[in-house]
């Protein structure tokens, strides 16, 4: 349908002069009931030669809740020649890496006799930490909290093994020696004087600045760990609002220049980095070659 350029005129006129108009024109892009993001995560891996862009969508507060909030797209390209070689469906990938990645800080962190999982939030990302956890590891009990009771229900009764709905989250936290918060919390959901000494606490929400899950005195009172210390400083509202200092990326503790610490409360918190995408990808592209 572009086979006549001249016809696109009116349109690229009409958006070259919204751009220079600046905001509501084109530069910013947000909306009065609550914000919407679209993220461009490139990477690239020597070690996998392996090069990616995630395309991210995030719509905060959706009413329609069949819709996740996250929608993600991964395109896979040859790193020799740059010609794209697959689209991906990035919301599987983006669900399973974060969940494996907060299963490596888990095996590295928790204490060593850990009976009880807690998961706050009930969406995508608590199904596929539920199910890399329990394949993983064994907890005598799992336990879940959400806003909405109705989603904590239908949680417990999709999932392959038994789970117990907790009316509070200080009920769900309380004796747990491994969280793991996956809300769209703004305000911190899950409080310090709540988590049993020794406890380790996965941090996935609160993506932005001004966002939190966790308290103070949490954030203050362990020992933290994150993905990239970069990321933390800048889109982290838990790191950044509480003033905590960062012990280590969980890259330094896996290289061993770091060590675990799985004696103290310890937090990992989880932005997401772009080559986790591009590892995931190639691995799924890589199978699914080698089945064809």
């Amino acid at each position: 349908h572009l086979h006549r350029a001249s016809l696109l005129l009116p349109a690229l006129e009409a958006a070259l002069a919204n751009f220079s108009g600046g905001a509501p024109g084109g530069r910013v892009w947000g909306i009065r009931k609550g914000p919407r993001y679209l993220g461009v995560m490139p990477a690239y891996s020597a070690a996998d030669d392996a090069l990616t862009t995630k395309l991210v969508t995030f719509y905060e507060h959706l009413k329609d809740s069949c819709v996740p909030s996250h929608q993600a797209t991964v395109l896979l390209f040859d790193p020799s020649n740059g010609t794209l070689k697959a689209v991906l469906d990035g919301s599987v990938i983006t669900a399973k890496r974060t969940a494996a990645v907060s299963a490596i800080a888990t095996k590295l962190l928790m204490p060593p006799f850990a009976e009880v999982l807690c998961i706050l939030g009930a969406g995508v990302q608590a199904y596929s930490h539920y199910d890399i956890f329990t394949e993983l590891f064994t907890f005598k009990e799992v336990r879940i909290w959400n806003r909405t009771k109705e989603r904590a229900v239908q949680f417990a009764s999709a999932v392959s093994g038994p789970v117990r709905v907790c009316s509070s989250a200080q009920e769900a936290v309380t004796g747990a020696d491994v969280i793991v918060t996956v809300t769209m919390a703004t305000a911190p959901i899950l409080f310090g004087d709540w988590v049993k000494p020794g406890a380790h606490i996965n941090a996935v929400g609160a993506s932005r600045p001004d966002w939190r899950e966790l308290d103070d005195e949490l954030m203050k009172n362990s020992v933290l760990f994150v993905d990239s210390r970069d990321a933390a400083l800048t889109e982290s509202g838990d790191v950044i609002l509480s003033g905590a200092e960062i012990f280590a990326e969980l890259g330094e503790v896996l290289k061993g220049t770091k060590p675990a610490l799985p004696e103290k409360t310890t937090v990992f918190k989880s932005l997401g980095m772009a080559v986790e995408d591009t590892v995931a990808a190639k691995f799924v592209y890589d199978a699914w070659s080698a089945g064809n």
